[in-house]
Order: C-alpha cells, then sequence, then structure tokens
C-alpha cells in the first residue's frame, strides 16, 4: 500500500520552492546526509524516531501546507477537469491496483492504493499523468507539461499509518477551506470499514 501526491506544474512558486529546498537541505547536512547523493532519502529513514518526526514537521507538513495555499491556477477545481482524472484513477481499479482512496485537491492529488510491486506503481503513476495531463491540455486548449515530473511517495507500514492517511485524504479539503464544488473525494467502503 502506497500514499502517492503529485501536483501540477504551476504548484508551487519557484520561491517558495527554492526556500524550502534550501531550509531541508541545511536541516540535512546539519543531520550528516548529503541531499547532493543519490539515495539520500533513505538515510532519512535511519534517522532516530525524534529525528523523522522533525523532519516531517518541519518540511512534509510544510510542503502540504503550501499545495493547500492553492497556488497556480488551480484547475483541478473545476468539475470537468476533476472528473478527467477521477475517472483515470478508477479506470483500472481492481484490474492494475486496488484504490483506497483519493482526494483531487485545486492543484495536486493525493491518493491512497495497493500495486503488486513498486514498478507498477511507477508505471501506472506515469500513465495516470500523461493520459490525465493530455486530456485536460485538450480541454483547455493547451500544450506541454501539465504535471510537476517529480511526485512524492511513501509506502504504507502499518495499520496506524494506513487510518492517518485515509483520514489526512479525507479532511485534506476541510483543512485547505475548500468547498464542496472546489475538490473530489473518493473512498472505497470496504477499506473505511476494514
Amino acid at each position: 500500500m502506497v500514499f502517492i501526491t503529485w501536483r501540477t506544474l504551476d504548484s508551487m512558486p519557484q520561491d517558495v520552492l527554492a526556500a524550502w529546498r534550501a531550509e531541508r537541505n541545511r536541516w540535512l547536512v546539519a543531520h550528516g546526509i548529503d541531499p547532493t547523493v543519490k539515495g539520500w532519502k533513505l538515510r532519512v529513514q535511519e534517522l532516530s524516531v525524534d529525528e523523522m518526526v522533525e523532519y516531517h514537521d518541519r518540511f512534509t507538513t510544510r510542503w502540504h501546507e503550501e499545495l493547500d495555499a492553492g497556488h497556480g491556477e488551480c484547475v483541478l477545481q473545476r468539475p470537468g477537469i476533476a472528473r478527467i482524472v477521477h475517472d483515470s484513477l478508477r479506470h483500472f481499479d481492481g484490474d492494475r491496483y486496488e484504490m483506497i482512496s483519493f482526494v483531487i485537491m485545486p492543484n495536486h492529488v493525493h491518493l491512497l492504493a495497493c500495486f503488486p510491486d513498486k514498478a507498477a506503481m511507477l508505471e501506472q503513476c506515469e500513465s495516470w499523468k500523461h493520459y490525465t495531463g493530455t486530456q485536460i491540455n485538450r480541454r483547455l486548449g493547451t500544450h506541454g507539461r501539465f504535471w510537476q515530473q517529480d511526485a512524492f511517495d511513501h509506502l504504507v507500514r502499518h495499520e496506524g499509518q494506513h487510518r492517518r492517511l485515509l483520514d489526512y485524504i479525507a479532511q485534506n479539503p476541510v483543512k485547505a477551506r475548500l468547498k464542496l464544488s472546489e475538490h473530489a473525494l473518493w473512498e472505497s467502503s470496504h477499506h473505511r470499514s476494514a
């Protein structure tokens, strides 16, 4: 089971992103991790529990707060555009993956799903982003990259984490103070009651 976030190309202003990265990199170096070395994220997972909590409180939480601030055009809040993403996420549910929950925010998407393996997850994410990006560009009369190339994925390791992430997805629109018409939330009834 994996928690995945991806965002629109315009969802994070360059100055906000640069300041966030600079502060994160200073913190990593102070904790003996070189952020320029491939695999540095694995080193973060080797930190003490207190250091991991501090890292996520300072950087992961702030990252999500910046996304929720609604930077960019926020075209995903348009019902027709959100429907493209919604339908794509549900299309191969039960075949290539098992979708547990997702929320389509104005400039990003969070989802919780089960995949057979990491390769299947990466391939499916690329497929979702390619298909929806193409369809959204066609609908908007634009071209070029729609989604930011990077994505955030986090392996769900235990039931408590699963519950927290389900709640995070469900509460994200509330926390961002969105109206019902500005987001799309879907949840498998099987997993909420499991």
